[in-house]
């Protein structure tokens, strides 16, 4: 596969095609969490206070019925203030969590990229860290070292790759995990800010690659509070507050929308 350049970055979103199928739907997902109200500072406290019925719980609703569908080829941008739900959403569709009521349908394969760092081990190098995660996304070895040269480069950072993680900045950890999970296109992507980390250079070759997974018909579900990142990224914007779906629709115009409630 040849790969876009920084130089090659887009402006704009080409139109996905109007037949395009879904390949993530959730309908009237909710999600729960029980918070208890003492502070509990050990797992045998816990355990001695649950057997004696002493320990009192908080509902904190995640998401309420939220009901969204992504289709082939589409890039949805998420936005909101902290707490809102976005993280949960995602965390859904990876399904690396199950939703309380409602159902999620996620069909193909999932590359998350969920919070920097996810997956990696800050004691192995960035080569292994490479074939680790190749590895965890269902690729063999000699796929990996085929891929290998090309995810490096992409991260720029060719002079540390045997070097074990944790000497990495924030941006070089944040490159080679975009590096990997674009590389091996994913049928879905889910990207969570991971954007807003790197250079100039980074910011135009990570949209250009994005731009050709689109083309290739990938989903990407792209969480961000660079809201003039996700109006230019995206085909369509949602919305969510307090964990509920307060709207779904064009970037521009949710965008505007979200800027004035927010005050900004």
């Amino acid at each position: 596969m040849s790969w876009p350049t920084a130089s090659d970055a887009v402006e704009g979103v080409a139109p996905i095609p109007a037949a395009a199928e879904p390949v993530v739907r959730l309908e009237n997902v909710s999600v729960r969490y029980r918070l208890p109200r003492e502070r509990i500072i050990s797992i045998k406290e816990y355990a001695i206070r649950r057997l004696k019925g002493q320990i009192t719980f908080d509902d904190f609703w995640a998401l309420r019925d939220v009901s969204l569908e992504v289709r082939k080829g589409e890039t949805l941008g998420i936005i909101g203030p902290n707490g809102a739900g976005k993280s949960t959403l995602l965390k859904l569709v990876a399904r690396v969590q199950r939703p309380t009521k409602g159902r999620v349908w996620v069909r193909g394969r999932v590359a998350p990229l969920l919070e920097l760092g996810a997956g990696f081990d800050p004691e192995l190098t960035g080569r292994e860290n490479v074939y680790l995660n190749g590895t965890v996304l269902g690729f063999r070895e000699s796929d990996i070292a085929e891929r290998f040269d090309r995810i490096v480069d992409f991260a720029g950072i060719r002079d540390f790759i045997d070097l074990p993680l944790r000497t990495y900045s924030t941006g070089m950890v944040a490159r080679l995990g975009f590096a990997i999970a674009t590389d091996v296109q994913p049928d879905v992507l889910i990207v969570d800010e991971v954007l807003s980390v790197g250079d100039e250079d980074f910011q135009r070759k990570s949209g250009a690659r994005l731009e050709e997974l689109r083309r290739l018909g990938d989903a990407i579900l792209l969480v961000s509070h660079g809201l003039d990142s996700v109006k230019r990224l995206c085909h369509r914007v949602a919305w969510l507050e307090h964990g509920r779906l307060r709207a779904v629709g064009d970037p521009a115009e949710i965008v505007e929308r979200y800027r004035r409630a927010a005050g900004g």
